[in-house]
């Protein structure tokens, strides 16, 4: 058991949270009961999400999006009232770590979507949150690693047989950061979405591209740190994966 105060500072330190100007407050966003026994993980905080929380008599809900994005309307009505009325009737704390949570060099999607993938020598591109490493297959057995470990189809932009070395990757909606990818001279990157642009970026500049999905190339994080969590503080952890094709 932990008390909800002494994790948000545990989870703030451990994952550097103060470092990032993010777009979204990371950290307690919802108040519930002090003491935390059991946690439920997953990628987003909608409203499918929450009620299986209830269901599951969580104490907390540790999610990597969750509310108060900037530029959305401060006004609390409709879903957003839905969603955080469910976990104040219900006690439930809502913690959330956006960037924070992608950037980690332990529980972070990138470091955890590398060892998934068998890229090696993963590290980070300068201080983005871009990631690069090495792999020595053609792009369709590359392909392939992300349609086994995702369980989806991924978009594929890029000849099948083109030998793949030098691999760039970043999850989520990380398209527009495949520029840091040409400039290291990688042969492919990885992502979660795809935008209009991307096929004719990629033609022009002899870089292939995966987009694998946005919730699927942040399932990984957020349950890595949920167990490390349950072993820091003997806490019960349960994953919910709430199903999502894009």
């Amino acid at each position: 058991m932990v008390n909800n105060i002494v994790l948000e500072k545990y989870l703030s330190e451990y994952l550097s949270a103060s470092s990032f100007s993010d777009y979204c407050p990371n950290g307690l966003q919802i108040e519930g009961r002090p003491d935390i026994s059991k946690i439920v993980t997953g990628v987003s905080a909608n409203q499918d999400l929450i009620e299986r929380a209830i269901d599951e008599q969580a104490d907390a809900l540790l999610v990597h999006h969750g509310f108060f994005w900037k530029n959305e309307s401060a006004v609390i009505t409709g879903i957003k009232k839905n969603r955080i009325k469910a976990l104040l009737d219900n006690n439930i704390n809502l913690f959330a770590y956006h960037l924070p949570l992608d950037a980690h060099p332990v529980v972070g999607n990138n470091i955890q979507l590398a060892l998934r993938f068998n890229i090696q020598n993963p590290q980070p591109i300068g201080d983005t949150l871009v990631w690069q490493g090495e792999v020595d297959a053609p792009l369709h057995d590359v392909a392939q690693s992300v349609m086994n470990v995702t369980s989806r189809a991924p978009l594929v932009f890029g000849a099948e047989d083109k030998k793949i070395n030098k691999i760039a990757w970043c999850s989520g909606g990380a398209q527009s950061y495949i520029e840091h990818a040409i400039n290291i001279g990688a042969d492919c990157f990885i992502t979660g979405e795809v935008s209009e642009q991307i096929p004719a970026i990629c033609q022009e500049n002899d870089i292939t591209f995966i987009s694998a999905g946005h919730h699927a190339t942040e399932r990984y994080g957020v349950q890595t740190l949920g167990q490390h969590l349950s072993q820091e503080f003997e806490l019960f952890h349960q994953y919910i994966d709430i199903d999502n094709i894009v």
